[in-house]
């Protein structure tokens, strides 16, 4: 029996923390060289050179989405004279305040942010990363997309330099609309004008993608090669770009790290509406009135969004139009047939992400009777099936703790099933591969106690193993060697669609007979259908 897309899509945001922390911003007391100018549509832009990368920071790429723009598609920014300063991080998108939870932040030190980032809803803007300025080169592009469900995030704690040094490639990332200033779906209660409401910031990254289009040669990249990546929320988005016809031919391959079964399934527009009409509740607002939700004040909208939980809720929706069809359901979407995906999860992606959420630190110290009466809650199993899929994962997991099966059993749920589902739709398809691959390394800090968590790949991808506001990669020299082959297939797929490189050992194409999967892990290693028994035992379950 299917759980509704409601209470599913609580379940998944409930664990959703989102992207990492990476720091952002120019690092203080490195000196600048000379400063390079990039010609956009819109006008010129000043950026600063770092490391020999030109960097440049809150770029408009549409214009502000604040009075009568607001749930509107994007329009173009205004075009500037003279040459407009690109040094700094450019206004995140209207949320929540994003911290981690104090019990958190008891175990592992809070990340410390770059560049202060203010909220606006004018926070349609863009980060570049660029080894070189309309040299002739076509370099890879490398789109990244943030984290945070639909709900919060921006780009700011990502830096692109050390991708763009090592890979030779350009890295864009960008910011777009959240939370129900993107997704709140109003056409059925205010009429045409808001058809594309429940998906504006799909839209946004749309308008990003057709910015890179038609600006990124002069940053020394190649438009007819671009990659989309994200994690986690960021992943979702990549697996719902690929279902939306006004980015075809906008990006020509994509990465989906982390993914959930919300990058298979948008939300249904009756369920879209009944959000909408109790948010417009909690306001005062009667069904006629929705053009009042256009002059009302971010805080007052944040604030009903929280009062109706709307915020564990907010999610692309199924309207026909913008979204005409489920991103990965029941197939993969003909709109990216030609596109290569690759696509994987770490091992245990919720040891900190049930604790970013509100989770204890008890989780940690789980007796079997802990473990059991969790996996019921979570997974809404009678308790014979539980203890049914606890032996399953005890029997391939002999010494570990209850509190390490209960982290494996829920992101094998919650995270690795459904992204083996797309592979595994997208491989069937077979029109362009796709890539699977499973995280398995292992950060020490804390005696090992996290495991491969949620965000764990990302200083590898990054090459940034250093950066320890994201999460601590430990002291071992083997991580820098990880780092190189991690990033390496990335940019390698970047380039070509294929992630092979002489650093990795071979990785195969996805199919449903052989099921190679990528383990990423000192040494990494690929494995055929790792974890069968598990992988069935999911697909098998309430919710799949």
């Amino acid at each position: 029996m299917n759980i509704p897309f409601s209470r599913r899509r609580l379940m998944e945001t409930s664990l959703l923390g989102g992207g990492a922390m990476l720091a952002g911003g120019l690092l203080p007391g490195i000196a600048l060289a000379a400063e390079p100018i990039a010609d956009t549509a819109a006008g010129k832009v000043r950026g600063a050179t770092v490391d020999g990368i030109h960097v440049f920071k809150g770029i408009p790429y549409g214009a502000s989405t604040a009075g009568a723009n607001r749930f509107m598609p994007p329009q173009k920014p205004a075009s500037w004279p003279g040459i407009r300063d690109a040094l700094h991080l450019g206004p995140m998108a209207p949320q929540n305040p994003n911290s981690w939870s104090p019990a958190l932040q008891a175990l592992w030190p809070k990340p410390v942010g770059g560049d202060p980032e203010p909220i606006s809803e004018d926070c349609l803007v863009l980060n570049v990363w660029t080894p070189g300025l309309a040299d002739g080169r076509k370099r890879p592009v490398m789109v990244w997309i943030h984290g945070g469900g639909f709900n919060f995030g921006s780009d700011g704690p990502y830096p692109g330099l050390n991708l763009a040094k090592f890979g030779d490639v350009v890295v864009v990332g960008i910011n777009h609309r959240l939370n129900v200033f993107g997704y709140l779906y109003l056409d059925q209660i205010g009429g045409a004008k808001y058809a594309a409401s429940g998906n504006a910031g799909m839209l946004d990254i749309v308008a990003s993608l057709e910015w890179v289009r038609d600006n990124i040669k002069a940053f020394g990249g190649d438009p007819g090669s671009v990659t989309i990546f994200g994690q986690s929320g960021g992943a979702a988005k990549v697996t719902t770009l690929m279902a939306m016809p006004a980015a075809k031919g906008l990006f020509h391959r994509a990465i989906a790290q982390s993914d959930y079964s919300g990058g298979i399934k948008a939300m249904p527009a009756a369920e879209a509406t009944k959000l909408a009409q109790a948010i417009m509740a909690e306001l005062g607002l009667k069904p006629d009135e929705a053009d009042m939700l256009q002059q009302l004040p971010v805080e007052r909208l944040i604030a009903a969004m929280n009062a109706t939980k709307a915020t564990t809720l907010q999610a692309p929706v199924l309207d026909g139009g913008a979204l005409p069809r489920d991103p990965f359901d029941p197939d993969a979407p003909e709109v990216s047939a030609n596109v290569p995906l690759l696509i994987g999860t770490t091992a245990t992606e919720t040891t900190s992400l049930l604790l970013m959420t509100g989770g204890g630190t008890d989780m940690f110290d789980l007796d079997e009777a802990g473990l059991k009466a969790r996996i019921v809650a979570l997974g809404h199993l009678e308790p014979a099936a539980a203890d049914q899929l606890i032996t399953l994962y005890r029997a391939s997991y002999p010494k570990a703790s209850p509190a390490r099966i209960f982290f494996l059993i829920t992101s094998d749920k919650v995270f690795r099933a459904p992204s083996i589902a797309i592979a595994e739709r997208k491989a069937v398809q077979g029109k362009a591969p796709a890539y699977l691959y499973l995280w398995k390394w292992e950060t020490p800090v804390l005696d090992g106690k996290f495991g491969a968590p949620h965000t764990i790949e990302l200083p590898f991808i990054f090459h940034d193993v250093d950066n320890k506001t994201n999460s601590d990669t430990g002291g071992s020299p083997s991580r820098y060697k990880l780092q190189d082959e991690a990033a390496g297939a990335w940019v390698a797929f970047a380039r070509t669609g294929n992630p092979n490189h002489k650093g990795l050992p071979h990785w195969p194409a996805y199919d449903a007979k052989t099921r190679a999967t990528m383990i990423f892990d000192t040494p990494c290693k690929v494995e055929n259908d790792p974890g069968k028994d598990e992988r069935l035992a999911m697909s098998a379950a309430p919710g799949q």
